[in-house]
């Protein structure tokens, strides 16, 4: 699965991780991630991501 990285922050979004903080379970791929979900560190949205 693809990591995805914040421009803002340097936030790396792993998919086999997931985001157990806002109730992502590991083995989500950053495209099934909820619109609202936002960057755990900084706040940014997922437009401010790309691919690692």
């Amino acid at each position: 699965m693809e990591r995805y990285v914040c421009l803002i922050c340097g936030y790396v979004y792993d998919p086999e991780e997931g985001d157990p903080d806002f109730g992502i379970e590991p083995g989500t791929p950053f495209s099934q991630l909820p619109e609202d979900w936002v960057c755990p560190v900084c706040g940014a949205s997922k437009d401010q991501f790309e691919k690692e």
